[in-house]
C-alpha cells in the first residue's frame, strides 16, 4: 500500500528565504516552480536524494487552517551520513533543536530540528536505508 515518500510539503511565508535557505542546504536548485514566469512563487520543488524524492516549498497561506500555525504531527527523517555533522549544520544555519540526537539501537540515530520557516526537519542515520540502496 504504502510504497515510500513521494512528495513531502513543507511551509514558508517567505518563499524566496526559504528556497535559498533549502538550496544551501542541499546544493540544488530547484528545478521547479509555480507560478514562475516573472511572478512570486508559491511553489518550489526539489529533488534530492538517491531515489530522487520530491521536496516541495509552499507558500504558507495554501496551508489548511491551523496544520501550519506550529511544529507536529509527522516527523520525516532523511537519511544521512553523519547525524552529528547534518545537525550541526543546520543549527549553524539558523534552525533550532526539536528533538536531541538520540541512538535508537545499532545501525539508527535521529535528529530533528526546525527550520527558520517553522518546519520540523528529520535527518537520521538508518543501516535499513543503506542496505536497501546496496541492492
Amino acid at each position: 500500500m504504502l510504497r515510500g515518500p513521494a512528495t513531502v510539503n513543507i511551509w514558508a511565508d517567505d518563499m524566496e528565504a526559504a528556497r535559498k535557505w533549502y538550496a544551501e542546504l542541499l546544493g540544488v536548485e530547484p528545478y521547479f516552480e509555480r507560478p514562475g514566469d516573472g511572478q512570486p512563487a508559491a511553489y518550489y520543488e526539489f529533488r534530492i536524494g538517491d531515489y530522487q524524492a520530491e521536496l516541495g516549498l509552499i507558500d504558507r497561506r495554501y496551508a489548511p487552517p491551523g496544520a501550519a500555525s506550529a511544529p507536529g504531527g509527522a516527523v520525516i527523517h532523511w537519511h544521512v551520513d553523519d547525524v552529528q555533522a547534518t545537525l550541526d549544520r543546520l543549527l549553524a544555519m539558523g534552525a533550532t533543536p526539536y528533538m536531541p540526537l538520540t541512538e535508537r539501537g545499532p545501525g539508527f540515530v535521529t535528529a530533528a530540528v526546525i527550520d527558520p520557516f517553522g518546519n520540523v526537519l528529520g535527518v537520521m542515520y538508518n543501516q535499513h536505508y543503506l542496505e536497501i540502496l546496496g541492492r
